[in-house]
This record gives structure tokens, C-alpha cells and sequence, in this order.
């Protein structure tokens, strides 16, 4: 026996024995308590050992219970006692501090110099010029919507990311909402739909239509063209975005938990209350790259010529340029790509899909970018960068190798008090964001928290223009990969590389294509306009070895 199951057996006769006597001599308040402490004791403890399935009760008769206590605990002792200011995981206390101080209002700034090893392998950062310039008015602002749009939308540079009411709650989603019509920037729905309290405060939105299409569906889960067009005109809709695969589980449908979906997000998104909510792994009405431009022509007929675009994270690189192909077969293009890296986001996944698939956003946006380059269609399709953005350089970084806008879902999430206790799947989160308990929903002040996203917004955009400046720039589109340095194994410092050569305009057009990089080469051959699927055969060479 262990030393646990002795202890039991002892409590169990002697103790039990002993604290009836002493009761019996001496009925007052503590020998009453001493009986029902080893009573219970001994009952809880018999079911440990001869009823229990778990083999720490078995062989550790209560005091099991104590290891469960302090590990459901785990997170936040860890959080709190353990680690240091620059170590957590996916956003450190320097970040998380980063954004709550901008969205305050309060000082940003640090003394003493940086915590951080400028020495690590693949450290970011960038060199500064001796004649710092000043960001142009003119250039703070982006035009999304091309030649076959005729509502083009002028949007921020930092945005607020997709984030579905059902996975946030009614007063997260209106903060976040108020807080972009004071920013000035928009806000995406997410895939759950434009509820009423994404249209309550009038903040620009860009309306998702995932795999689901909620929002736009029939009583048979197909496309309905009057529901779309019902709410795809309304002037608080700026643009349309079709959601074909997200970062957090890319390959893998959206999941809304049984215990999140209310009434009232059921009759939103028309669906049942009796099991999860879960959303096919393709978009029905884009199973081919030529059915999804055709889909995306469709919505931009239907919204009266509203921008129109999708997003995606990056798998394999073969398969975005059939989406090329078939941009150059039809004629028809996007107003805008969203690119989701694979660090996620506020999505719950599965964890092999959030660990293992996909590019990150910085490789992924260099990629598509390039590949637009390639096929000549660079200037006529905006990039938007979804991914971890915390601080202005993030977002500089994103910019820079090659996307046009940005978006950011945890760290707004921040902003209104999200404190990364990674509850957001369990409808018990600690600060009533992303919950559908209404108890905890209403501790968010929808009008203290807007502010708060207006200030986060405000502040890191702020401090972008200042580093772009700092650079000698006085307009973010002359931000290039090559200013982004990253420090290499060997301890010196490369301008940030990717898994691609890049490429000059229209070189995947041009009859000397076989003078291109063996990866390249061999992704365009292997591309169709007519499906997606491409064997990922490429033996891949990192970029370096080219040049």
C-alpha cells in the first residue's frame, strides 16, 4: 500500500474511533467538527479507492483532490508568480502590458533598457535612418476596391479582426464596434453573421460570409440570395469578405460549443440549438478557384458593387496560384485577399491544427504578394494581413513584406480586458468577452471599453507612423521587405527572408520562367484554374541557397 491508502485505513479505524470518543466525552463545537472531518474523510475516501476510475484516487485517497486543485490553477499561477515579463505564450507580459497601457491612456514606455536578447536567432528589427522624415496625411488612409468595384471603402491601417458574436458576447461586440466608428477604422463580423449588436452603433463593417453562410442561408444551409442582398446593402457594410479557410485551424470548419449558442444566436444564424455548431471544412459555393471568383462576382453584383474579397491561410503555395490561374481565365478579381497566419486567433481548435498547419502571416503575406507580382496583378488587389499584431512594429513588419492594411482580433480583445486566461471555449471567461453567460457579459461597460479600442487603435497606429518615419519614410507604401533585419545563427544580421525568391512583374508570365527558382517553377506547372488540389511534391530549398 502507499503511504496515502495507510494513512486512510488509519484514519478510517483509529481516527474515526477516536474523535466518536472524544465527542462522547466532550460534546462541543470542536470535537463536532473533528467527527465530520475524518467522517468525511473516510466516505470520500472509500469511494476513492474501491469506486473511483482514476488511479491517483486509488493509489492518493483524497489528498488526489489537492494536485487537481492546484492544476486547474495552473495557468494563472504560472501567469502571476512564474514566468518572466517576456516568455509567455502566444502574447508575453511585455505585450499584453503593451496593450493595456495604450488602452488606458497611460505610459507606454520602459527604463532601463530592453529585456530582450538582440542576439537570439531570428530577432526582428529594423535600421534607422539619420534624417527622420514625417508620414504624410495623405498616406494614412488605404483605398480598397479595384476596377470592377464601384463603392471602393478607404480604411485604416489597423482594423479589428473577424470576432462572431457567439464567440464574444452581445456587449463585447458592441464596444468593439463602437470603438471602430470612433477609431475610424472598420470591424469584421466574423463568420457568425451581422447581428444587431454589430449594426447597433454604426461602426464600418466588413460582413464575413464563412463556410456556414450564416446569415445568408436557407432553411436547407444553401445560399440565399435575398438575405444576402438584404443586409449587404446597408450602408454600415462596407465590404465583403468570404471566409475560405482561418488561421487557427485552417482545413477545419468553425466551431460554436452547444453550451455558447442561445436563442438568439440560433435565430441569427439559423441553425440548431442541439448540438455544436460546426461549419464545413469548404465553402459550398467555392469548391473550385473558378467557382470562388465567380462567387465573389456574384456578392459584388448582389451589395451594388461593394468591395468583395476572401480570406485564407496559407497551405500549399501551388494551390493560391490556381487561384491565379483562374483570376487571369475569368477576368475576375478580388478588390482584396485577407491572409490569416497560422499563430491563430480567438478561434478554439483542435491542437494539432493550431500547432501544425499552415504559414505564418509574415511568410504567408511575402508569398502572396510575390505571387501577385508574378502574375501582374499586384497593384489591382489589396492584402490584408491577419495576425498576432500587439505592437507597432508588428504591425510595421506586416507592411512591410508586403500587405496594404491589418488586423487584430486578441490583442482588441485586450483592449476591452481580455487578461489570456484561455477560457474562450467555455463560456466561463473571467472578464465577460467571450461568453454567452449574460451574468458575465455584463461586465463590460460598452462605453468605457470602445474608448479603450478608440485609444489601442490610436496609440499604436500613432507610434507606426513614428517608426515609418524613423526609417526616413514619409509614407508606409515605401516600407519594403529587405528594411525588416533579422539576426541569422551565425549571429549576423539578414534582411528577413522566405520560403520564395521574390519576384519581378508578370516573371510567372513571361516565356523565360524556367529561369525562376525550381519551387516556383514547379508550383505554376502543377496550378489549375479547374480545382485547388495540388500534391505537395516540392522538395523545398530555402530561398537563400538561390540568391
Amino acid at each position: 500500500m502507499t503511504i496515502m491508502q495507510k494513512v486512510y485505513w488509519f484514519v478510517l479505524t483509529f481516527g474515526n474511533i477516536s474523535t466518536a470518543y472524544l465527542f462522547h466525552q466532550n460534546e462541543n463545537i470542536f470535537s463536532g467538527i473533528l467527527v465530520c472531518v475524518t467522517l468525511a474523510y473516510s466516505i470520500v475516501g472509500f469511494y476513492d479507492l474501491f469506486f473511483s476510475r482514476h488511479s491517483l484516487n486509488k493509489l492518493y485517497p483524497v489528498v488526489a483532490y489537492i494536485r487537481y486543485f492546484l492544476e486547474s490553477y495552473r495557468g494563472e499561477m504560472q501567469q502571476y508568480f512564474i514566468a518572466n515579463d517576456t516568455e509567455e505564450k502566444p502574447f508575453n507580459r511585455e505585450e499584453r502590458s503593451l496593450v493595456y497601457q495604450r488602452a488606458k491612456n497611460t505610459r507606454d514606455t520602459i527604463a532601463f533598457g530592453t529585456q530582450h536578447d538582440l542576439y537570439e536567432d531570428n530577432y526582428l528589427s529594423l535600421w534607422h535612418s539619420m534624417a527622420p522624415s514625417k508620414v504624410v496625411e495623405a498616406a494614412k488612409r488605404i483605398t480598397i476596391g479595384g476596377s470592377q468595384c464601384t463603392q471602393p471603402y478607404s480604411a485604416s491601417y489597423l482594423n479589428i479582426s473577424a470576432m462572431s458574436f457567439g464567440s464574444l458576447s452581445s456587449n463585447a461586440i458592441e464596444a468593439l464596434n463602437l470603438g471602430a466608428q470612433k477609431a475610424g477604422c472598420y470591424h469584421n463580423t466574423g463568420e457568425g453573421g451581422a447581428s444587431p449588436y454589430h449594426l447597433k452603433h454604426g461602426g464600418d463593417l466588413v460582413w464575413q460570409i464563412g463556410s456556414g453562410l450564416f446569415g445568408c442561408r436557407n432553411d436547407h444551409g444553401h445560399f440565399d440570395e435575398q438575405r444576402f442582398t438584404n443586409i449587404a446593402t446597408l450602408a454600415q457594410v462596407k465590404m465583403i469578405e468570404i471566409k475560405i479557410s482561418q488561421g487557427a485551424k485552417p482545413g477545419h470548419g468553425g466551431v460554436l460549443p452547444k453550451a455558447k449558442i442561445t436563442a438568439e444566436i440560433a435565430q441569427i444564424r439559423h441553425i440548431s440549438r442541439d448540438e455544436d455548431c460546426v461549419s464545413p471544412a469548404i465553402n459550398p459555393e467555392c469548391t473550385t478557384p473558378v467557382a470562388l471568383l465567380n462567387f465573389v462576382q456574384r456578392l459584388r453584383e448582389l451589395s451594388g458593387g461593394k468591395p468583395v474579397g476572401f480570406k485564407l491561410c496559407i497551405g500549399n503555395p501551388a494551390e493560391f496560384l490556381s487561384v491565379c490561374k483562374a483570376m487571369l481565365a475569368t477576368g475576375i478579381l478580388p478588390d482584396f485577399i485577407t491572409i490569416d497566419g497560422a499563430e491563430g486567433g480567438t478561434g478554439a481548435a483542435p491542437v494539432e491544427f493550431s500547432n501544425r498547419l499552415g504559414m505564418t502571416c509574415l511568410e504567408a503575406v511575402y508569398f502572396v504578394s510575390n505571387a501577385l507580382i508574378g502574375v501582374g496583378l499586384r497593384d489591382k488587389i489589396k492584402i490584408i494581413a491577419s495576425g498576432k499584431t500587439a505592437s507597432s512594429f508588428d504591425l510595421l513588419a506586416k507592411v512591410a513584406v508586403g500587405a496594404d492594411v491589418v488586423n487584430a482580433a486578441r490583442t482588441m480583445m485586450m483592449a476591452l480586458g481580455c487578461i489570456q486566461t484561455r477560457h474562450c471555449n467555455t463560456n466561463r471567461c473571467p472578464t465577460g468577452i467571450a461568453t454567452q453567460d449574460p451574468v458575465r457579459a455584463k461586465a463590460v461597460n460598452v462605453a468605457i471599453k470602445s474608448d479603450r479600442v478608440k485609444n489601442f487603435h490610436n496609440n499604436t497606429l500613432e507610434n507606426f507612423y513614428e517608426l515609418v518615419a524613423s526609417l526616413g519614410l514619409n509614407d508606409p507604401a515605401m516600407l519594403t521587405p529587405n528594411m525588416i533585419k533579422r539576426r541569422s545563427p551565425n549571429g549576423l544580421q539578414t534582411s528577413i527572408g522566405s520560403l520564395v525568391a521574390p519576384l519581378a512583374c508578370n516573371a510567372l508570365l513571361n516565356e523565360d520562367i524556367d529561369r525562376l527558382s525550381r519551387s516556383w517553377q514547379l508550383w505554376w506547372h502543377s496550378s489549375s484554374a479547374e480545382q485547388f488540389y495540388v500534391p505537395d511534391n516540392d522538395i523545398l530549398v530555402s530561398a537563400e541557397f538561390y540568391r
